[in-house]
Protein backbone atom coordinates (compact mmCIF):
# COMPACT_ATOMS: atom_id res chain seq x y z
CA UNK A 1 0.00 0.00 0.00
CA UNK A 2 3.04 2.56 0.88
CA UNK A 3 4.60 1.43 -2.43
CA UNK A 4 1.47 2.49 -4.62
CA UNK A 5 1.02 5.93 -2.68
CA UNK A 6 4.82 6.84 -2.53
CA UNK A 7 5.49 5.77 -6.24
CA UNK A 8 2.48 8.04 -7.74
CA UNK A 9 3.35 10.77 -5.32
CA UNK A 10 7.34 10.66 -6.14
CA UNK A 11 7.60 9.09 -9.75
CA UNK A 12 4.20 10.16 -11.54
CA UNK A 13 3.85 13.78 -10.03
CA UNK A 14 7.23 14.52 -9.03
CA UNK A 15 6.03 15.19 -5.21
CA UNK A 16 9.03 15.37 -3.21
CA UNK A 17 7.66 13.30 0.06
CA UNK A 18 8.25 9.94 1.47
CA UNK A 19 6.49 7.52 3.94
CA UNK A 20 8.45 8.99 6.88
CA UNK A 21 6.84 12.35 5.81
CA UNK A 22 3.50 10.76 6.33
CA UNK A 23 3.36 8.56 9.17
CA UNK A 24 -0.55 7.56 9.04
CA UNK A 25 0.41 5.64 6.24
CA UNK A 26 2.45 3.33 9.50
CA UNK A 27 -0.53 3.88 12.03
CA UNK A 28 -3.63 2.86 9.98
CA UNK A 29 -5.79 1.40 12.88
CA UNK A 30 -4.54 4.21 15.02
CA UNK A 31 -5.29 7.40 12.99
CA UNK A 32 -7.86 6.10 10.73
CA UNK A 33 -9.94 3.55 12.13
CA UNK A 34 -11.40 4.82 14.82
CA UNK A 35 -14.78 6.56 15.49
CA UNK A 36 -16.36 7.02 11.97
CA UNK A 37 -13.05 6.46 10.13
CA UNK A 38 -12.00 3.82 8.33
CA UNK A 39 -9.19 2.66 5.61
CA UNK A 40 -9.75 0.39 2.43
CA UNK A 41 -7.49 -0.79 -0.47
CA UNK A 42 -8.49 -2.29 -3.64
CA UNK A 43 -6.60 -5.65 -4.98
CA UNK A 44 -6.14 -6.95 -8.21
CA UNK A 45 -6.79 -10.84 -8.78
CA UNK A 46 -2.90 -11.51 -8.05
CA UNK A 47 -3.12 -9.81 -4.45
CA UNK A 48 -1.60 -6.50 -5.72
CA UNK A 49 -2.64 -3.11 -3.86
CA UNK A 50 -3.93 -0.72 -6.37
CA UNK A 51 -6.51 1.74 -4.94
CA UNK A 52 -6.63 3.01 -1.40
CA UNK A 53 -8.88 5.88 0.35
CA UNK A 54 -9.07 6.81 3.88
CA UNK A 55 -11.53 8.37 6.23
CA UNK A 56 -10.58 10.12 9.25
CA UNK A 57 -13.15 11.04 11.86
CA UNK A 58 -12.40 14.49 12.60
CA UNK A 59 -15.09 15.30 15.03
CA UNK A 60 -18.85 17.08 14.79
CA UNK A 61 -19.98 14.70 12.29
CA UNK A 62 -17.39 16.03 9.96
CA UNK A 63 -14.35 13.63 8.62
CA UNK A 64 -11.68 13.67 6.20
CA UNK A 65 -10.85 11.61 2.81
CA UNK A 66 -7.41 11.32 2.79
CA UNK A 67 -5.17 8.90 0.45
CA UNK A 68 -7.12 8.20 -2.34
CA UNK A 69 -5.16 6.41 -5.06
CA UNK A 70 -5.63 4.50 -7.37
CA UNK A 71 -2.68 2.70 -9.70
CA UNK A 72 -2.26 4.15 -13.23
CA UNK A 73 -3.02 0.86 -15.41
CA UNK A 74 -6.58 0.76 -12.94
CA UNK A 75 -8.13 4.40 -13.70
CA UNK A 76 -10.48 5.31 -16.13
CA UNK A 77 -11.90 2.24 -17.43
CA UNK A 78 -13.13 -0.03 -14.47
CA UNK A 79 -14.63 2.15 -11.95
CA UNK A 80 -12.10 1.55 -9.40
CA UNK A 81 -11.98 5.03 -8.23
CA UNK A 82 -15.75 5.22 -8.28
CA UNK A 83 -16.35 2.38 -5.99
CA UNK A 84 -13.66 3.39 -3.64
CA UNK A 85 -15.42 6.51 -3.38
CA UNK A 86 -18.87 4.76 -3.18
CA UNK A 87 -17.52 2.37 -0.40
CA UNK A 88 -16.38 5.51 1.73
CA UNK A 89 -19.49 7.53 0.88
CA UNK A 90 -21.98 4.48 2.04
CA UNK A 91 -19.41 4.19 5.27
CA UNK A 92 -20.17 7.68 6.14
CA UNK A 93 -23.44 8.13 5.64
CA UNK A 94 -24.26 5.04 8.11
CA UNK A 95 -22.35 6.62 10.34
CA UNK A 96 -24.67 9.41 9.63
CA UNK A 97 -21.77 12.15 8.89
CA UNK A 98 -23.04 15.41 7.74
CA UNK A 99 -19.97 16.95 5.88
CA UNK A 100 -16.54 15.68 3.90
CA UNK A 101 -13.28 17.76 3.56
CA UNK A 102 -9.86 16.75 1.35
CA UNK A 103 -6.66 17.94 1.05
CA UNK A 104 -4.67 17.86 -2.50
CA UNK A 105 -2.58 19.32 -4.27
CA UNK A 106 -2.77 21.65 -7.38
CA UNK A 107 -1.30 18.74 -9.32
CA UNK A 108 -3.31 15.96 -9.37
CA UNK A 109 -5.95 17.94 -12.27
CA UNK A 110 -7.98 14.81 -12.74
CA UNK A 111 -8.22 14.12 -9.10
CA UNK A 112 -9.69 17.92 -9.17
CA UNK A 113 -11.98 16.97 -11.73
CA UNK A 114 -13.25 13.90 -10.28
CA UNK A 115 -13.96 15.12 -7.26
CA UNK A 116 -15.82 18.31 -8.49
CA UNK A 117 -18.44 15.17 -10.95
CA UNK A 118 -18.86 13.52 -7.45
CA UNK A 119 -20.11 16.52 -5.90
CA UNK A 120 -17.38 17.84 -3.99
CA UNK A 121 -16.82 21.90 -4.38
CA UNK A 122 -13.74 23.90 -3.55
CA UNK A 123 -13.35 25.43 -0.08
CA UNK A 124 -10.81 27.89 1.47
CA UNK A 125 -8.51 26.51 3.53
CA UNK A 126 -9.31 29.16 6.33
CA UNK A 127 -12.73 27.50 6.51
CA UNK A 128 -11.76 23.84 7.44
CA UNK A 129 -12.20 22.74 10.95
CA UNK A 130 -9.02 23.18 13.22
CA UNK A 131 -9.67 19.27 13.58
CA UNK A 132 -8.60 18.91 9.60
CA UNK A 133 -5.12 16.97 9.24
CA UNK A 134 -3.37 18.76 6.61
CA UNK A 135 -0.84 17.34 4.90
CA UNK A 136 2.38 19.63 4.04
CA UNK A 137 1.81 19.12 0.01
CA UNK A 138 -1.74 20.48 0.62
CA UNK A 139 -2.55 23.68 -1.66
CA UNK A 140 -6.54 22.96 -2.86
CA UNK A 141 -8.99 21.74 -0.46
CA UNK A 142 -12.43 20.71 -1.02
CA UNK A 143 -16.15 20.03 0.62
CA UNK A 144 -18.95 17.44 0.42
CA UNK A 145 -22.18 18.00 2.59
CA UNK A 146 -23.54 14.38 3.03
Amino acid sequence: MTALIVSIQNDEFGIAITAEDQPDLHEIPDFYQRDAGDFWVAQAPGGEIVGTIGLRDIGDGAAALRKMFVHPGYRGTGGLARALLDTLLDHARAWRLSRLYLGTTDRFLAAHRFYARNGFQPVDSALLPPTFPRMMVDTRFYALAL
